[in-house]
């Protein structure tokens, strides 16, 4: 299937790694011009070398969008962009009693405030165009939340409500608003965080103890590999899901036991 994203632009935050890279790459092969976004140079700089995709438009931009600062350097440096998925997020693996008011404050203003910021300037001028995609990547954890990171979980059940609300405002036009609800995906961070509870297994040991006690419902049984998150996002940012708006994507494997 074509999806021909050729002339557009995508701002994806966070993409020097992760799912974030893999968005990138996805996009790119669909022939958009994407910004690879990341808080150092040298993480960009490696990044835009390791996407490997022939031909590929690759803009760099270094900002921390995760204070109001870097969010305004970002949009001082972009003024306009057919595609912004937001994928800037933490997560903290801590007990509800363990979280500090400080802890809850800084998730919510990277994982909320960021998203939050770039669409108030970026889907405005979707609007005046009348055409354009925003994509928050939320998480399983925002209808299924998790005990052990009871803040992370509040900010994307949070990110599913601005993202439906801002689909509203997009009535009568060619513009759309999604959330994409990943569930565990084999990125480093995760891999880590699995070898760290543990951490007598091998990897590929310790993921499969990971999934079977810590994540039993899920029908995959196993981590989700980013670029599978990267193809389902450009699809959504394609005209091809023109028909998808406010909608929660949930790409979890399965694993939230819900029909809703």
């Amino acid at each position: 299937m074509e999806l021909d994203l050729k002339g557009k632009t995508a701002l994806v935050t966070a993409s020097s790694s992760g799912i974030g890279l893999e968005i990138v790459r996805s996009l790119t092969t669909e022939g958009a011009k994407v910004v690879i976004n990341g808080r150092t140079q040298a993480s960009v700089e490696q990044a835009i070398k390791s996407v490997g995709i022939s031909g590929a438009e690759l803009i760099p931009l270094v900002t921390d969008n995760g204070t109001a600062e870097g969010c305004e350097k970002t949009i001082s440096q972009l003024k306009e962009v057919d595609i912004l998925v937001n994928n800037l997020g933490i997560y903290e693996a801590v007990g509800f009693f363990d979280e500090s008011d400080e802890s809850w404050q800084k998730l919510f203003e990277i994982n909320i405030m960021s998203g939050v910021r770039l669409a108030r300037h970026y889907l405005q001028g979707m609007l005046k165009r009348g055409h354009g995609r925003v994509v928050f990547i939320s998480s399983e954890s925002g209808v299924s939340p998790a005990p052990e990171m009871a803040h992370y979980s509040a900010t994307k059940t949070m990110q599913l409500g601005i993202s439906r609300s801002l689909a509203e405002l997009t009535k009568g036009t060619e513009v759309t608003v999604n959330s994409v609800l990943p569930g565990p995906t084999r990125t480093d961070s995760v891999e880590k965080f699995i070898q760290d509870v543990f951490p007598e297994l091998p990897p590929a040991e310790a993921e499969r103890q990971f999934m079977s006690e810590n994540r039993p419902t899920s029908l995959i049984s196993r981590l989700i590999k980013p670029k599978e998150i990267g193809d389902i996002v450009t699809f959504l940012c394609s005209a091809r899901a023109s028909v998808i708006n406010g909608s929660c994507i949930r790409a979890e494997g399965g694993l939230v036991r819900s029909v809703f």
